[in-house]
């Protein structure tokens, strides 16, 4: 038996495999196995079996959206915000303030209202962000639609989660989003702003567009102008009534059958993680933290890990250009002194690989945020490392839980937690787990039990439950692709695989079988993807088979043993 003085007036008494914790006259007994003290990173956690919980002295927040960017307003009221290099917008906290609470009244001049859905399509724009924190305001639930989404993609998230509003530019790069949204609801031409009744999307009323004039669409502009003093009280008295447990944003995963899901992110899951994260990183303490951000915003690592961050810890974020560039980054880390850089292993690698790299200084450059686990639908991180780890632990581990998680192995099967050091299903508990999928009980279900533990469908490090291919940091589930490719009239038989990728980690292979009689040609297959399916999920590599190798037990397709294909 040792004592050790951890804070005044406690007392940890360490007694062959049992911990007692004594506060003033009170103890209490906690078993080993259960808890890993995160306050700082651990040094030698002392676990029997393959169940944590991240024990933290440091209270979960119970703030909305909405609150928590007025506090850090009231800190930092003059630090920059956001600072969008491309369009050449700056703001201060207060300044974005202002636009966030004129926006949010704009939106209910407009006639949106709170429980409403606000699909969000487009890059990483100033409108984005602003959007972000003017519905959580108003209490519309914002709906984080891929940019890289095409009209059938699109119109099954629209749909889905019943889209009151879209926002989105006019086009970027190759996607026309206006266009799009006329060939799914060719309604918009003659309707009056606000006044949409589509076929194919029944309950879409409003389209907002940033930056042109189009029939039937409202410009951003006119948002802007709508709310006048009595919109603007209604957003002040709405403040009240909203709860921190209230949905506040739905981002879709792709589905392991075919179909997107739209997991539900409450403002309790989404304030706390970018809370903790921070804590994680060091914002909480380090004196000004600038985060150049290349990562997209529809995503969990951008809107959360970026725009929530800022709200929560006052960090500034740099957003280098609307799209992904390399170059655009390394100079943002430059002229701005960004202290931290986000981005995926992908984006790393191209990074250190431009050929003028030496040219840029990058002495401000203190970290950058890659090593972690989580899930879309953990909102999302659950394990994350510490800048004080060693280089043994930032290489080899994606961390350690997050403050007051749980964590358990499972044996898939039979849901038994499993011995330490055997591989089987990681699963979640704790803040951080998604209200729902949205619409879909059965889904829900499906990885969620009725203690609220989330089935991941991960493995450790080794594999992958659930089938699904990481490409450049994106989740990619073949099924999705696969169906898809099964309405080509040529196509009898589709199968999607991983192959390994210097690059990108994982590339897409489609493994074609054709109806008898017909032929087929590769760029035939990409070209009917190019229009119908986002970029990202176009196979790189197309084959065409006459059969497929069984498994065991008869079924199509590698085993889960088998690792990826190398071309």
């Amino acid at each position: 038996m040792r004592h050790q003085n951890v804070m005044k007036n406690q007392v940890l008494i360490r007694c062959h495999h049992a911990v007692i914790i004594i506060l003033r006259n009170s103890f209490c007994l906690l078993f080993p196995c259960s808890g890993i003290h995160v306050d700082s990173p651990p040094i030698m956690p002392t676990l029997i079996t393959s169940y944590a919980h991240g024990t933290s002295s440091t209270s979960l927040c119970h703030t909305t959206v909405a609150e928590t960017l007025q506090r850090t307003v009231e800190r930092f009221p003059d630090r920059e915000a956001v600072a969008f290099l491309k369009d050449g917008i700056r703001k201060t906290f207060a300044q974005f303030q202002e636009d966030v609470d004129q926006a949010a009244a704009g939106l209910l001049a407009l006639g949106l209202k709170r429980g409403d859905r606000l699909g969000m399509w487009g890059p990483n724009l100033y409108e984005w962000v602003l959007f972000q924190f003017a519905t959580a305001r108003a209490g519309i639930i914002l709906v984080s639609v891929n940019p890289a989404y095409r009209l059938k993609e699109v119109e099954f998230a629209l749909k889905k989660v019943g889209c009151k509003a879209v926002v989105c530019p006019t086009q970027f790069a190759t996607q026309k989003y206006c266009d799009m949204l006329r060939e799914i609801c060719p309604e918009i031409e003659s309707s009056t702003p606000g006044a949409i009744k589509s076929a194919r999307l029944p309950d879409l009323r409003t389209v907002i567009v940033l930056d042109s004039r189009q029939p039937g669409m409202f410009h951003m502009e006119d948002v802007m102008q709508a709310g006048g003093s009595q919109h603007k009280q209604e957003i002040q008295d709405l403040q009240k009534k909203l709860s921190f447990d209230d949905p506040i944003n739905i981002q879709f995963t792709s589905g392991t059958t075919g179909a997107p899901k739209g997991a539900t992110l409450t403002h309790h899951n989404i304030v706390n993680n970018a809370y903790f994260i921070g804590r994680r990183m060091g914002y909480n303490w380090k004196p000004h933290t600038r985060i150049c951000l290349p990562v997209p915003l529809y995503h969990c690592f951008g809107s959360v890990g970026g725009g929530m961050c800022m709200a929560v810890h006052g960090t500034s974020l740099v957003f280098p250009s609307p799209g992904y560039n390399p170059k655009a980054n390394i100079a943002a880390l430059e002229s701005e002194r960004c202290t931290v850089i986000y981005g995926t292993p992908t984006m790393y690698v191209d990074m250190v690989n431009l050929p003028d790299l030496d040219k840029y200084d990058l002495s401000s450059v203190e970290s950058g945020e890659k090593i972690g686990y989580g899930t879309t639908e953990n909102s999302p991180v659950t394990f994350c490392a510490s800048p004080l780890d060693n280089m043994e632990r930032k290489s080899e581990t994606v961390g350690y839980i997050v403050d007051h998680l749980e964590a358990k192995v499972v044996d898939p099967v039979t849901g038994e937690i499993v011995p330490l050091g055997m591989i089987g299903e990681i699963m979640i508990r704790g803040f951080c787990v998604m209200l729902e999928y949205w619409g879909d009980d059965a889904k829900t279900a499906e990885c969620m039990t009725k203690d609220r533990w989330y089935k991941t469908g991960y493995l450790r490090i080794e594999g992958r439950i659930k089938d699904m291919i990481i490409r450049g940091g994106e989740n990619i589930y073949p099924a999705e692709i696969e169906q898809f490719l099964h309405t080509h009239p040529k196509v009898i038989e589709a199968q999607v695989v991983g192959v390994t990728d210097e690059r990108m980690g994982e590339e897409i292979c489609a493994c074609i079988k054709l109806t008898d009689g017909q032929d087929c040609t590769e760029e035939e297959i990409k070209d009917f993807c190019k229009n119908n399916i986002a970029h990202f999920k176009i196979p790189r590599y197309v084959l065409f088979v006459t059969s497929y190798p069984l498994t065991v037990t008869g079924k199509k397709g590698a085993t889960q043993e088998d690792p990826p294909l190398n071309l």
